[in-house]
C-alpha cells in the first residue's frame, strides 16, 4: 500500500528484456513439473540435502509488499532477486519449508511490472515452494470476481500447478491454498485475495472443511493496522470481515499474516474455541530502498513449543560490511519488538481441538527387550499383578516381576514407619514409555519415610559386573509443585558400600557402588565405582523440570560412561575410565539409595519402566528413542 496517491505508470517503458519475460513454469525452468521439484524436500536418509520434512524445526519465510521494486521505469528487482537467492541457498540450513508473499507485488499492476516480477520469481521457482496473492496495487476491481488481469495471467493457478504443495485455487483464480509437510505433519497455507468475495469466502471455508485436521496459516494483504505506533495491531475493516466470517470459527487458523499497512504490529485474539490466534502486520515498503526485499523468517520449533521471528534484508546482508552505506547498515536487520520476537505456543495443546495427538499404544514387553536385556520391570498388569485404580496403595510385599525372565523380581518394602500410601499406583506415564503405568513414591525427610523395591537375596542382578558395558534406563517425573526436603534422594542403586569392594578414591567409602540420585538443585547424579578401576567417575545433568516426565539412560561401553536425558547427551560426563560395576552380591533397588548401608528417605515422584541391558545401546534403541 502507498500512503500517497497512486499515479499511473510513467510514459517510459521498462527494459525490453523485462517486458519479454516468459511465463514461469515447467517451460521456464527447463524441467517437467515433477523434475523441477524432485529435490526440494527429503525424508531422513533420502539422499537429498535441501529440506527435512521430519525435523521438528522448520521455517516459514514471509515476504511483504515489494511494490516499490516494481514501479514503472524506476523498477529495480535486484533486492528481491537477492532475497530469493538467499532463501534457496539457506533452505537446508534454516530448513525453510515454504515462502509466502503478502501481496502488492507491484506498484501499478501493469503488464510490464507484472512481467518483470514474474521473471524475478524464476530465481526461487522450482527450488522453494511459495504462494503469492493479489494486493490492491496488483489488480483493478473491487474483489476476486474481477475477471482476467495481467496479475492473474502470471500469478494465477498455472504458475503453481507443478508445485508439490499446491492444493488448488478458487474458480476465479485469485485465492489458493497449499498443503506442506514439515515437522512430521501437514500444514495448510491459505493465500486469500486482498478482497475476498462471498464466493471467495465460501471457497476458503470449503478448503478448511476439507482439511479439518491441519493447522492453518491464513495470509492476505489487508488484515490489520498498527497506526498507534506502539506495535499493537487492530483489525482493519477487511480484517474484521475475515475474523467474523472465517477465522474466529475455524480453530485450526492459529496465525494470520497481512501487509498493506505500516508500521508493522501484532496482536493476539481469542477465537470461538477460546484459543489464541496470532495476527501480524509485516510491511517494510516505507523503509530505505522500498524495504529492500526485507524478509521475515518464522522459525518453528516443535521441540521447544516456540516460534522465533526475525526480519532482515538479504540484499544488504550480502554486501561487503566495509562498503555498506549508513542506511544499508541501519536497515540490514530490524530488532524492534514487532520485528524480532518469539511466540510461545504449546502446539499439542493448541491443536488438540481439531488434531488431537493420538498417544502411542502400549508396547508389549517382548518388543522392548533387545539382545542382552538382563532385567525389565514395568508396572502395568503384565508386571505388577496388584495394579489397581489410580491412587490405590501398593502394599508391602507386592512383587514386580522381571519380565526378562532372569529372575530379578522386585518386592515392595516400606521404610521406617511409613504407611501403605507411601507407594501408590498410577496410569500416568511418559508418552514414549512402553507401559502406560507408573508408581508414585511419597518419600521425604524429616522424618525419613517412603518405600523402595528391591531384588531378592539370590537375584542374578545382584552380582553382575557388566565388564563389557551396560545401559540402564528409567522414566521419572518430579511432582509439581516440588514441595518439602528431598535432598539427595535416590532413583536406583545397588546396596552395599564401595569400601567393602576395596575402593578408596571416592568421597566416602560408605557410598554404594552404583547409584542414580537427584541433588538439591534437581540435577541428576550417577555415581559409579567400576569393577576394574579404583575410581568414582560421576555424571551430572542439568536441572530437571518438574511436572513432566523425563527419560534417563546411562550408557557404558566398557571404557567410559555417558548419560542421556530425553535422548540428548549431557555435558558433564566423566572422561575417567570405567569398566564394569563393583557389585557386592547385594540387592538392586528402585526408589532409594543407601548410605552406610542404611536407607533414609526414598524417592519423591513417579518412576516408570526400568530396564537394564548388558551392553551399550545407541539412542535409537532406547525405550523412548529421540524424535
Amino acid at each position: 500500500m502507498s500512503k500517497t496517491s497512486n499515479p499511473g505508470p510513467g510514459r517510459r517503458a521498462l527494459l525490453q528484456a523485462a517486458i519479454a519475460a516468459p511465463v514461469v513454469g515447467a517451460a521456464a525452468t527447463g524441467l517437467s513439473g515433477q523434475q523441477a521439484w524432485a529435490s526440494t524436500a527429503r525424508k531422513p536418509g533420502s539422499g537429498s540435502h535441501t529440506f527435512d520434512e521430519e525435523s521438528p524445526r522448520f521455517a516459514l519465510a514471509v515476504l511483504p509488499d515489494t511494490q516499490y521494486l516494481f514501479d514503472a521505469d524506476s523498477a529495480d528487482p535486484a533486492p528481491l532477486k537477492e532475497t530469493f537467492t538467499y532463501l534457496v541457498s539457506e533452505r537446508e540450513k534454516a530448513n525453510i519449508a515454504f515462502m509466502t508473499h503478502l501481496g502488492d507485488v507491484t506498484e501499478h499492476g501493469t503488464e510490464e511490472e507484472i512481467a518483470l516480477a514474474a521473471d524475478t520469481f524464476r530465481t526461487i521457482h522450482g527450488k522453494v515452494p511459495y504462494s503469492v496473492l493479489a494486493g490492491n496495487h496488483d489488480i483493478p476491481g473491487a474483489d476476486d470476481q474481477r475477471g482476467d488481469s495481467a496479475y492473474l495471467r502470471e500469478f494465477g493457478p498455472r504458475r503453481f500447478a507443478s508445485m508439490p504443495t499446491f492444493g488448488g485455487s478458487s474458480p476465479d483464480g485469485y485465492n489458493s491454498y497449499h498443503v506442506l509437510r514439515a515437522a512430521g505433519r501437514e500444514w495448510l497455507v491459505l493465500a486469500l485475495d486482498w478482497r475476498a468475495s462471498e464466493k471467495g469466502l465460501k471457497w476458503a471455508q470449503g478448503v478448511l472443511d476439507a482439511h479439518r485436521s491441519l493447522p492453518a496459516v491464513l495470509t492476505t494483504h489487508d488484515i490489520a493496522s498498527a497506526d498507534s505506533g506502539d506495535g499493537k495491531a487492530q483489525l482493519s475493516g477487511n480484517g474484521q470481515l475475515l475474523w467474523d466470517r472465517l477465522i474466529r470459527g475455524n480453530d485450526q487458523i492459529f496465525l494470520a499474516l497481512g501487509g498493506h499497512y505500516w508500521p508493522p504490529g501484532r496482536t493476539v485474539l481469542t477465537n470461538d474455541a477460546g484459543h489464541d490466534v496470532h495476527v501480524h502486520i509485516t510491511n517494510y515498503q516505507d523503509r530505505y530502498y522500498g524495504g529492500a526485499g526485507m524478509v521475515r523468517l518464522y522459525s518453528f520449533d516443535l521441540a521447544r513449543d516456540t516460534v522465533d521471528v526475525e526480519t532482515f534484508s538479504p540484499w544488504f546482508l550480502a554486501r561487503d560490511p566495509e562498503k555498506r552505506t549508513p542506511l544499508e547498515a541501519k536497515t540490514i536487520e530490524l530488532t524492534g519488538p514487532v520485528d524480532r520476537f518469539s511466540l510461545d505456543i504449546d502446539f499439542a495443546e493448541r491443536f488438540k481441538g481439531f488434531a488431537p495427538v493420538v498417544p502411542p499404544k502400549p508396547r508389549p514387553a517382548s518388543r522392548v527387550m533387545p539382545r542382552g536385556t538382563v532385567a525389565y520391570w514395568r508396572f502395568d498388569s503384565s508386571g505388577l499383578k496388584s495394579a489397581g485404580k489410580p491412587g490405590s496403595a501398593v502394599a508391602a510385599g507386592t512383587v514386580a516381576r522381571d519380565l526378562s525372565g532372569h529372575g530379578n523380581d522386585l518386592k515392595v518394602q516400606l521404610l521406617h514407619d511409613s504407611s501403605s500410601e507411601a507407594l501408590t499406583w498410577s496410569d500416568d506415564h511418559h508418552t514414549g514409555q512402553p507401559a502406560h503405568a507408573s508408581l508414585r513414591f511419597g518419600g521425604g525427610k524429616e522424618p525419613d519415610r517412603g518405600a523402595i523395591l528391591t531384588t531378592g537375596d539370590r537375584a542374578p542382578l545382584n552380582s553382575m559386573k557388566f565388564t563389557s558395558g551396560f545401559t540402564i534406563e528409567t522414566f521419572i517425573r518430579l511432582p509439581e509443585p516440588f514441595e518439602g526436603n528431598h535432598d539427595w534422594m535416590g532413583i536406583l542403586s545397588w546396596e552395599g558400600q564401595n569400601g567393602d569392594a576395596g575402593k578408596t578414591t571416592g568421597w566416602s567409602t560408605e557410598e554404594p557402588t552404583c547409584s542414580l540420585n537427584v541433588t538439591p538443585e534437581r540435577f541428576l547424579q550417577f555415581v559409579l565405582y567400576p569393577h576394574v578401576q579404583d575410581a568414582d567417575p560421576t555424571s551430572w545433568s542439568h536441572a530437571l523440570p518438574v511436572g513432566r516426565w523425563t527419560h534417563i539412560a546411562v550408557v557404558n561401553d566398557g571404557r567410559r560412561t555417558v548419560m542421556y536425558v530425553d535422548g540428548s547427551k549431557i555435558a558433564r560426563n566423566p572422561s575417567q575410565r570405567a569398566t564394569g560395576i563393583a557389585t557386592l552380591g547385594k540387592p538392586f533397588v528402585i526408589g532409594g539409595t543407601q548410605f552406610a548401608e542404611q536407607f533414609g528417605q526414598s524417592f519423591y515422584g513417579s518412576i516408570g519402566d526400568t530396564r537394564i541391558v548388558d551392553r551399550a545401546l545407541q539412542p535409537k534403541d532406547f525405550m523412548a528413542p529421540p524424535a
